[in-house]
């Protein structure tokens, strides 16, 4: 398996850790991923509440939340280390500027087109800017408008397919629809990106994203011309995820049929394993009362069956009575909770037998 080239950065292992929120990848998973060769990537989702003791204002503890794990982070390792920025965020700004102060080798934002991001670099800076597509167009608009405004391409672009986790950008027919598929999306978004590398002699490695579990799913990938992978769903179930036990467990107690496509209050569909909760919203009854956070530029809370940032806080402690785990399409693959050292050596061991 070879080395991933981004801009002046080489990862040792093709392997970036998917971005999970809300607390599901801080510190603890990131840095025992770079640890590994791998890109670890802290989830800058939600922190507001996570560092709520610090400041009652949620736009504040982030801030401070998102300095404190990339300082953790920095201390457990001296590997590659990342934040996932959501454009639909309304702290967007706030967590881009913060990384950018911080140094962070990578900015991923994604769940919007991040058209702007190039004007938050500073002189000098050095973090990559990678985002993520779940089209061709997409991919080319980003090229077009961020070379146009910023005479700046992207260092990566990172394409993910709709066998993701989380929230999806693909409408609920399309999910499953082969044309969408991600087999499909990597030789059209290599193609796409082919003549802006030529035209200004910058490599664009394209990141495949959803649905990869296996070291087989990495070869197979690569095969069709992606230069590298996001994996989300599988290092869930390691010893450094930043969940909690039962989080872990509701992914190795979830057979296929649990793993359902939901309606988010955000406005777009998501992947989650099915709970009580989920069949409660399903029946009518929850209602959130207010907006506590504004968290989301597109949660609407007049027609929001309930408070997603509440949600996912609540799983992540264990509380599925008063929320859901998101997950990928394999989720129900995980058996075991095991190390993510282990983790990517039984990647490297499938990735050699499937040659």
């Amino acid at each position: 398996m070879e080395g991933l080239k981004i801009g002046n950065l080489a990862v040792a292992v093709p392997i970036i850790q998917g971005g999970m929120g809300v607390g599901i990848s801080l510190s603890g998973l990131a840095a025992a991923v770079a640890n590994e060769g791998g890109v670890g990537v802290i989830s800058s989702a939600g922190l507001g509440l996570l560092y709520r003791d610090f400041s009652g204002n949620f736009l504040e503890a982030s801030i401070h939340g998102l300095k404190e794990e990339i300082h953790k982070a920095r201390e457990k390792t001296l590997g590659v280390i990342g934040v996932n920025v959501m454009v639909a965020m309304t702290n967007f700004a706030d967590m881009i500027k913060t990384s950018v102060a911080e140094k962070v080798d990578m900015i991923i934002a994604g769940a919007g087109l991040p058209l702007d991001l190039p004007s938050f670099l500073k002189k000098g800076s050095m973090t990559k800017l990678i985002p993520i597509v779940s089209s061709a167009r997409a991919a080319k608009i980003i090229c077009e408008k961020w070379k146009s405004n910023y005479d700046y391409l992207p260092d990566a672009v990172i394409v993910e397919g709709p066998k993701a986790g989380g929230h999806l950008g693909f409408k609920e027919e399309q999910i499953f629809d082969k044309d969408y598929s991600l087999e499909k999306l990597v030789p059209e978004i290599v193609n796409e990106l082919k003549p802006f590398e030529e035209k200004y002699n910058q490599p664009i490695p394209l990141i495949a994203a959803g649905g990869i579990y296996t070291g087989k799913d990495i070869h197979n990938i690569l095969e069709l011309g992606a230069a590298g992978v996001q994996i989300g769903t599988r290092f869930v179930t390691t010893d450094e995820c930043d969940a909690s036990d039962a989080f872990k467990q509701s992914y190795i107690n979830a057979g296929e049929k649990d793993i359902e496509i939901i309606k988010s209050p955000v406005g777009m569909p998501g992947r989650a394993i099915i709970s009580n909760f989920i069949k409660k919203v399903r029946e009518g009854k929850k209602q959130p009362k207010k907006c506590p956070f504004k968290c989301i530029k597109t949660c609407d809370i007049s027609k929001s069956p309930y408070c997603i940032i509440v949600a996912l806080i609540n799983v992540l402690k264990g509380n599925f009575e008063n929320g859901y785990a998101f997950a990928g399409a394999n989720a129900f693959r995980a058996n075991r909770i095991i190390s993510v050292k282990e983790t990517f050596k039984v990647l490297l061991q499938e990735f050699k037998e499937s040659l």
